[in-house]
């Protein structure tokens, strides 16, 4: 510990975000340039207590609760403390392939379970560690790193999202070769067009894509498996395969008047979006369609996908937003059920959230609503949704949302974005391999194996455990590698 009395001495400090009105005008990150003197002395915070459950990765009440990668977080908040950069970088990257990625869009459960959080606010790890690897970045100490021997064994793995690109990572440094197939046009997977520019910039994704293909590792994109090449051809080509294509099939809502034009699922909405501002920026396209521009926009779902719709929107300039959201609001502090190291199920405002309030005057959540029907105008275009707010009721020990009678009411509508979550894998490769999927309709394989019903195919990430947060698919990532390695050479060194 650096400096005993740092988190007395100290107060928590974020990296500031922009002006909401001011970065409402551009699709670049929300974040201002980090001070590394500032967070030099944020990570004096940090106790290095005798405990740390920043770094344990334990999983309560259904939530992450520290890191499920386990960095070493104590370590390198004490490293950058002592100005001590590249040790800090060195130490990172122990543990976390894509540091970049999670210090930007990973929602910090390591903050929500930090000891010191118990007294005070938690430290500042997730600043820290985005601005060790950003720094990393500037002065040049990421580079190439390919395998210094080959194994001769070649892996095929389905899908470039975090999950495909860790196992990827892992599997080429343990010397196999290693070929990357995701169907769209660009590589990452949600990280390219499921998490918009304003959160994570594409420049950082598509810079450690390109550090891994110079590290020896192929990636083909425009390649749909089970339709470009089948799925059996994977097997009779490659020595193991790694499915870490996605939860991708969204959550719908069956009411009436779903078959209303202007309907949509979310990331029919920001796949696009994303998609045509990088054609633009390439040559290959000249115009951008704002699809949201001078529209009442509702939102259905009150997560991290419908706060990007609502930023989204907003940079479109639409009329006005509103967001749905069947849960109530959360209490300004832990409640009773809630204690640390849990992650805190406490309010906030998001960044959408924030730029809603700027121009509209106030958070556009409205909590404990359900939808009930979609109106439609002469010409099949959707004009308003007809709501009532809800009450959660035990019905014998399972909760379950009650219409609040006399709750009814109408709001306006010209575009309405559903996003609810995900159900589980698309059914292509499931079928065509014949594999054995859970109850909920992911690919069953076992948490710390992630074997497959069908010899030689591995599962991990959110086709394997259902959505999920971007850290925990680059822990199935580099976990799902280790034991591909295994199968394949029959022990491993990968950490």
């Amino acid at each position: 510990m650096g400096k005993a009395t740092g988190f007395m001495e100290i107060e928590r400090k974020t990296i500031a975000n922009r002006d909401p009105l001011k970065r409402l005008k551009d699709w670049n990150e929300i974040h201002k340039e980090f001070d590394p003197e500032a967070v030099q002395s944020q990570g004096a915070r940090c106790m290095d207590c005798g405990t740390p459950y920043c770094h344990t990765g334990m999983t309560l009440a259904n939530m992450a609760s520290g890191c499920p990668i386990n960095n070493l977080i104590p370590e390198f908040n004490d490293l950058v403390y002592r100005g001590k950069w590249h040790d800090a970088y060195t130490r990172l990257s122990k543990t976390n392939n894509f540091p970049e990625f999670t210090g930007r869009v990973c929602p910090a459960p390591c903050e929500g379970s930090c000891v010191l959080g118990v007294i005070e606010p938690p430290v500042t790890i997730k600043n820290i560690e985005c601005s060790i690897i950003d720094k990393a970045w500037d002065e040049g100490w990421v580079t190439p790193e390919p395998p210094k021997e080959r194994t001769g064994k070649s892996v095929a793995v389905v899908g470039s999202g975090p999950a495909g690109l860790a196992a990827a990572d892992q599997l080429n440094k343990a010397g196999h070769l290693v070929t990357i197939y995701e169907r769209a046009d660009r590589p990452g997977g949600l990280l390219m067009y499921g998490i918009p520019n304003m959160k994570l910039e594409k420049d950082t994704v598509t810079r450690r894509t390109e550090l891994m293909e110079a590290e020896g590792i192929t990636i083909q994109c425009g390649v749909e498996i089970g339709k470009d090449i089948s799925a059996k051809k994977l097997l009779n080509d490659f020595d193991a395969v790694v499915l870490a294509c996605g939860a991708t099939k969204p959550r719908d809502l069956p009411i009436e008047g779903r078959e209303l034009n202007n309907i949509r699922y979310a990331m029919e909405f920001l796949g696009p979006n994303t998609k045509e501002l990088w054609d633009i920026k390439d040559g290959k396209a000249e115009q951008f369609s704002e699809l949201a521009k001078d529209k009442n926009v509702v939102i259905i779902g009150g997560g991290d996908t419908g706060t990007d719709c609502v930023g989204t929107s907003l940079r479109h300039g639409c009329k006005s937003v509103c967001q749905l959201e069947i849960m109530p609001k959360p209490p300004t502090e832990r409640a009773a059920n809630n204690p640390w190291p849990e992650w805190p199920k406490t309010y906030k405002m998001d960044y959408g959230q924030e730029e809603a309030a700027a121009i509209q005057g106030e958070d556009p959540r409205q909590y404990l609503v359900s939808s009930s029907k979609f109106e439609g105008d002469e010409d099949g275009n959707v004009k308003a949704v007809h709501i009532h707010d809800i009450e959660w009721v035990s019905d014998n020990g399972r909760f379950m949302p009650k219409k609040v009678e006399g709750s009814e009411r109408v709001i306006s509508a010209d575009l309405v974005l559903l996003a609810m979550g995900f159900l589980g894998p698309e059914a292509t490769i499931v079928e065509e391999l014949g594999l054995e999927q859970d109850a909920r309709s992911n690919i069953k394989a076992q948490y710390g194996e992630f074997r497959t019903s069908v010899d030689k195919v591995f599962a991990a990430g959110d086709v394997r455990r259902g959505q999920s947060l971007i850290v925990w698919a680059i822990n199935e990532g580099r976990a799902v590698a280790r034991e591909c390695d295994t199968f394949l050479m029959g022990s491993t060194k990968l950490p």
